[in-house]
C-alpha cells in the first residue's frame, strides 16, 4: 500500500511539473509574439520560430527514423532468443515440476508488437535528445540557404569565401550529426547482438551471419562518413594555428593535405570493402582494414607532418613560409577592413605658433577636457535631482551649435526602481508609478565654469536649455531599465519632482503590448509570477506592458544573429525625441587565413539601430552592405533599412563605434606589416600607449575629437588613437576613424618622421611627473582634504603639430565632486599648467600680452567663458589718438566677453588704421 501510494505520489508530483514546464513554455511563446507583433516585427518572430521548430521536427524525424530502422532489424533475433530461453526454462521447470505459467510469466509478455513498442520509445527518447541541436543551429541553415558571394577566392582551394563562411559550417554540422548517429547505432545493435550471441551458446555473434550483414552496413556508412569527414578537414587547413602565422602552413600544404587525400581513399576504400564483405562474412578483412586506417592515420596524418615541420621547413622556415604569411597579411587585413586604411606622412614641425592655433581655431575649441568618469560624478551630484535617478554613462558626441560643430557630453536621466526608498518599494511603485526616467543632461567638453564645474546646454526637470528643445523627455526604455511597467492606468504615474510636489503623467504613446483582454493579462500573470495583475483595478484595456526595455535586451531579442556594442548613446533628435543608438557588428570566425579576435577573424559595423526612448520602436539600418548582411537581408527582408532611409537628424550622430577601433587597432598594431620578411621577424611592432589615470597606469582609450585633419579642409568628428613602437614610448603614428556621413568609416593613418623624437603619452606623464612646479603642487592639493584626477592625456594634432592636454580635477573629501581645476598642456620640450586651456596654450606659444588679458578678463568675470584666440592683430604697438577711444572700447567688450561686439570692433579699427597709413604714405 505504502509503495503504491509513493508511486502514485512520484506520478502525480512529475504531472505537475511537466505540465507546469509545457505551460510555461506556451505562455513565452505567447507573450514573446505579443511582444514581437507590438513591434510590427512578427514575420522574424515567425522566421526564427518556424526555421528552429522546422529543424528540430526534422532531426527528431531523422534519429528516431534511422535508429528504429536499425532496432527493427535485430527484432526477430530478440524473439528467437526469447523463444530459446522460454524453451531451456521450461524443461528445467518440467523436471522439478514447477508450475510453467507462473515461471514463465514475465517471458509471455515479450512479443514482437510489445519489442516494437519498446524500439520506438528508446528511437524516440534518442531522438528528441539530439533534436535539441536544431534549436542552436538555424542561424547556420538560414544563412546556407539564403547566402551571398564574396566574390573572394582562398588561395588554396580557390572557392569563394561563402563556401566557408556559409556552407562549411553546415557540412560540419551535418558531418558530425550523421556519425554520432552511425556510432551510436552500431553501439546498441552491437550490443544486441554480443547480448543474444552471449547468452545463447547456439547462436554465436562470430557465426550471425544477418548480425555480420547489419554491422557491415553499418561500419561501411561510418567509413564513408570518415572519408568526407577528411574531405572537410582539408578546408579546415586554412584555419590551421601550427604554422608560424595563423592559416594553412607549409606543411599543412605539403604534408598535411596530402595525408587526408590518402586518408580519403583508404577510408573509401574500406567502405567499399566492407559493404562487399558483407556477402562474403570475412571478419578478419574488416578488422585488418580498420587497423590499417588507425596506423595510416598515425604515420601519415601525425608521423609525417611532424617530419616535414622539423627538417624540412625549420631550417629553411622564413622562405618556405613566406607564401602562406603574405596570404594570413592579406586576408586579416581584408577581414579586418586594415586594407582600407589611408597611409600618409605627418609633415611634422617642430614649433607651435599663435597663427596655427588661430588656423585651427575649431580643434582647439573642441579639446575635451571633460573625462566621462570624471563627469559622471559630477553629473550624479549636480543633475540626479532625486535619489532614484541615475545617469548610467556620459557618452561623446557633437551637435551644430551657433552653426559651429561642437562637441559635447550628455547623459540620460534614467529612473532606477532599485534606488526608491525601501518603503516605496511596493508592487503598485514599481510597476504602475515610478515608470520612466525624465530629459538630459548635456555640456561642451571643454567648457568650464570658474568653480571648477561644467557648463550645462540642458540642464535640471524639465530640462532646461537655450539651443535644445526636447518635445518628449520621458525615457521609458534605456540602459537602465530593466524591469517591466505598465503604463496608461488609472493610478498616475510619477511625472518628475517640481517643488515640494510631484508632477504626474499619463502614457501617450504605442509602446508594449496592450492588455485588452483577459487572456494576455492571465498569461502575463503567469509570466511574471503575479496576481496583482489580475486583482489590481487600475488596469483597464488601455493599459499597456512594457517589458525587454533595456534597449541592448531588446536588440538582442529581435536580432540574435548580430553583436552589439558594449556602449550605446543617446541622441537628441531634430524633432525634439530622445533616441538611443546602438552599433551593431556582423562577425564570423570562418575567414580563411584571417587572424582570430575575441569576436572570431571578421568584423564589420554593418547595422545601426536606432531606439525611440519613449515608445521602443527599433529600427535596423545598414550602413555597410557587406555579405552577411546581405544574407541576414535576404532571411529578415522586413527588419532591415537602407542607410539612406536613416532621418537626417540621427545620421549626423552616427559615430565610429569604439570596440570595433579597439579591435582593429590591436590587429593594426602587428598586419600594419605587409612585407612577410618584416612581419616574420616583427620588425615593426607597435603598442597601443599607456597613460595615468587616478594614480594607475592604464591603456589608453581610443577618444573622439572634432578637428580637420591635416591637409583636409572640412572639419570631421574623428576616432583616434596614437601608437608607439614595442618597449619604446615615444609616438610613431596615429590613427583617425572618420565620423561623418559623407565619409563615414574611412579610416587615415599618420606615420611620423622615422628619424624624429615624438614624446609619446607616458613620456608626458613621466616629464609632468618630474616637472617641479606641477607635480609640488599637485602633491601639495593631494594632501589637503581633497583627491587629485589626472585625467585622459589627449594627443590632438594642431596643424603639423602635436599638442598634449591633461585636465587635473579635484575632489573633495566631503561633496564627491570632481571639479575641473587645471589644465597641463605640453607641446616639444615645453610643459606648463594653468587654470584654463586657453591661458596655458598662450602661455605655450608665448603671447603673454593675450594671456594678461584673459587673466584680468576672468579676475573680472569668472563665469564668463572666453574664446581664446580673437581675430585681432596683438602685436600692434601704434598709437594713434584718432582710434584710442576705438581701441578702449573694444577692450572693454573684450573684458565683458562679447566676442561678437569685440570683433566688430577690430573690423573697424584694422580699417581706420589702412586709412591712416594711406594718408601718411
Amino acid at each position: 500500500m505504502k509503495k503504491s501510494f509513493s508511486f502514485i505520489l512520484f506520478a502525480f508530483t512529475l504531472a505537475i511539473i511537466l505540465s507546469s514546464n509545457f505551460l510555461e513554455l506556451i505562455v513565452n511563446f505567447y507573450t514573446d509574439w505579443l511582444w514581437f507583433e507590438s513591434l510590427e516585427l512578427a514575420s522574424v518572430f515567425w522566421t526564427i520560430f518556424g526555421t528552429r521548430l522546422g529543424l528540430r521536427l526534422g532531426l527528431l524525424i531523422l534519429f528516431t527514423a534511422i535508429t528504429f530502422v536499425n532496432l527493427s532489424f535485430t527484432k526477430d533475433k530478440i524473439l528467437s532468443f526469447i523463444n530459446n530461453l522460454k524453451k531451456k526454462m521450461q524443461k528445467k521447470e518440467d523436471v522439478i515440476e514447477l508450475n510453467p505459467i507462473s515461471s514463465n510469466n514475465w517471458l509471455n509478455l515479450i512479443n514482437s508488437n510489445r519489442i516494437s513498442l519498446v524500439y520506438l520509445v528508446v528511437s524516440l527518447l534518442i531522438g528528441f535528445l539530439f533534436s535539441g541541436v536544431g534549436t542552436t543551429s538555424w542561424q547556420l541553415v538560414l544563412k546556407f540557404i539564403n547566402r551571398t558571394p564574396f566574390e573572394i577566392v582562398d588561395p588554396i582551394f580557390s572557392k569563394d569565401l561563402s563556401f566557408y563562411i556559409f556552407q562549411l559550417p553546415v557540412y560540419e554540422l551535418i558531418y558530425q550529426m550523421l556519425t554520432v548517429l552511425v556510432i551510436l547505432n552500431l553501439i546498441i545493435v552491437g550490443a544486441i547482438y554480443l547480448f543474444i550471441g552471449t547468452g545463447n551458446s547456439k547462436f554465436k555473434f562470430s557465426t550471425n551471419n544477418k548480425a555480420k550483414y547489419h554491422i557491415s552496413i553499418l561500419l561501411s556508412a561510418f567509413f564513408f562518413l570518415k572519408a568526407w569527414g577528411y574531405r572537410l578537414d582539408m578546408f579546415d587547413l586554412l584555419y590551421s594555428e601550427a604554422g608560424v602565422a595563423f592559416g594553412a602552413s607549409y606543411t599543412d600544404v605539403n604534408a598535411q593535405l596530402l595525408a587526408l587525400r590518402i586518408l580519403l581513399i583508404i577510408s573509401l576504400l574500406l567502405g567499399i570493402v566492407t559493404l562487399i564483405n558483407s556477402y562474403f562474412k570475412q571478419t578478419k578483412l574488416i578488422i585488418g582494414g580498420v587497423g590499417a586506417l588507425i596506423l595510416a592515420s598515425i604515420l601519415l596524418n601525425g608521423i609525417y607532418p611532424s617530419l616535414v615541420q622539423r627538417y624540412r621547413v625549420e631550417p629553411n622556415e622564413l622562405a618556405m613560409e613566406s607564401p602562406y604569411i603574405e596570404h594570413n597579411i592579406d586576408f586579416t587585413q581584408q577581414a579586418y577592413n586594415l586594407d582600407q586604411i589611408e597611409r600618409r606622412d605627418y609633415p611634422l614641425e617642430e614649433d607651435i605658433s599663435y597663427n596655427d592655433l588661430r588656423n585651427n581655431q575649431e580643434t582647439i575649441d573642441n579639446i575635451r577636457l571633460w573625462d566621462h568618469r570624471a563627469l559622471k560624478d559630477t553629473y550624479s551630484q549636480l543633475q540626479e535631482i532625486r535619489s532614484y535617478y541615475t545617469f548610467t554613462d556620459i557618452d561623446v558626441d557633437r551637435y551644430s551649435i551657433d552653426e559651429n560643430l561642437q562637441q559635447v557630453m550628455l547623459s540620460a536621466r534614467e529612473l532606477d526602481q532599485d534606488l526608491l526608498p525601501e518603503r516605496a518599494q511596493t508592487w503598485v511603485n514599481k510597476r504602475l508609478v515610478y515608470t520612466h526616467g525624465f530629459g538630459a543632461a548635456m555640456s561642451p567638453a571643454n567648457k568650464v565654469t570658474s568653480g571648477g564645474l561644467p557648463e550645462f546646454l540642458i540642464r535640471d526637470i524639465p530640462p532646461q536649455s537655450d539651443l535644445f528643445e526636447i518635445t518628449e523627455p520621458r525615457i521609458y526604455y534605456g540602459e537602465a531599465t530593466n524591469d517591466y511597467v505598465i503604463v496608461n492606468t488609472e493610478a498616475n504615474e510619477f511625472d518628475y519632482p517640481e517643488g515640494d510636489q510631484n508632477k504626474f503623467y499619463n502614457y501617450k504613446g504605442t509602446g508594449g503590448v496592450k492588455l485588452d483582454s483577459p487572456v494576455k493579462r492571465l498569461a502575463f500573470a503567469f509570466k511574471y509570477r503575479t496576481l496583482n495583475m489580475l486583482l489590481n483595478d487600475d488596469l483597464t484595456t488601455d493599459s499597456r506592458l512594457m517589458f525587454d526595455r533595456n534597449i541592448q535586451d531588446r536588440v538582442r531579442k529581435v536580432a540574435p544573429f548580430l553583436r552589439y556594442d558594449q556602449d550605446p548613446y543617446l541622441v537628441i533628435g531634430d524633432d525634439g525625441n530622445m533616441y538611443w543608438i546602438q552599433d551593431a557588428y556582423t562577425t564570423t570566425d570562418m575567414y580563411p587565413y584571417s587572424e582570430p579576435h575575441n569576436w572570431g577573424n571578421y568584423i564589420r559595423n554593418s547595422v545601426k539601430v536606432v531606439i525611440n526612448a519613449y515608445t521602443g520602436d527599433m529600427d535596423f539600418y545598414i550602413v555597410d552592405e557587406e555579405p552577411i548582411i546581405e544574407t541576414y537581408q535576404s532571411i529578415f527582408p522586413d527588419l532591415f533599412k537602407s542607410f539612406e532611409e536613416m532621418p537626417e537628424g540621427i545620421k549626423n550622430h552616427i559615430r565610429y563605434p569604439q570596440d570595433l577601433f579597439n579591435v582593429q587597432a590591436q590587429l593594426y598594431s602587428t598586419y600594419h606589416m605587409s612585407n612577410p620578411n618584416v612581419f616574420y621577424n616583427k620588425e615593426d611592432v607597435w603598442n597601443i600607449p599607456r597613460e595615468h589615470y587616478d594614480g594607475s597606469s592604464i591603456m589608453m582609450e581610443p577618444y573622439y575629437t572634432v578637428m580637420s585633419l591635416p591637409e583636409e579642409d572640412e572639419e570631421d568628428f574623428i576616432l583616434m588613437l596614437p601608437f608607439t613602437p614595442a618597449n619604446r614610448n615615444n609616438i610613431i603614428s596615429w590613427l583617425g576613424a572618420k565620423s561623418n556621413p559623407a565619409n563615414y568609416g574611412e579610416l587615415v593613418l599618420y606615420d611620423f618622421p622615422k628619424g624624429e623624437q615624438v614624446y609619446g603619452p607616458m613620456q608626458i606623464e613621466s616629464r609632468i611627473d618630474q616637472h617641479e612646479d606641477i607635480s609640488q603642487q599637485l602633491s601639495l592639493w593631494d594632501q589637503r582634504g581633497s583627491r587629485v584626477i589626472r585625467g585622459n592625456l589627449l594627443v590632438i594634432p594642431v596643424g603639423q603639430s602635436l599638442l598634449y592636454v591633461e585636465p587635473i580635477f579635484l575632489q573633495s573629501e566631503d561633496d564627491q565632486i570632481p571639479e575641473l581645476r587645471r589644465v597641463i598642456a605640453s607641446f616639444g620640450d615645453e610643459i606648463v599648467m594653468e587654470s584654463t586651456l586657453e591661458l596655458a596654450l598662450l602661455r605655450l606659444v608665448g603671447d603673454e600680452e593675450l594671456k594678461e588679458e584673459l587673466e584680468d578678463g576672468l579676475e573680472d568675470e569668472p563665469t564668463k567663458t572666453r574664446e581664446a584666440f580673437p581675430e585681432v592683430d596683438i602685436n600692434l604697438q601704434e598709437k594713434i589718438s584718432e582710434v584710442t577711444s576705438l581701441y578702449n572700447e573694444a577692450q572693454e567688450e573684450l573684458k565683458d566677453g562679447n566676442w561678437q561686439k569685440y570683433g566688430e570692433l577690430v573690423t573697424k579699427l584694422e580699417e581706420k588704421l589702412l586709412q591712416l597709413e594711406e594718408e601718411l604714405n
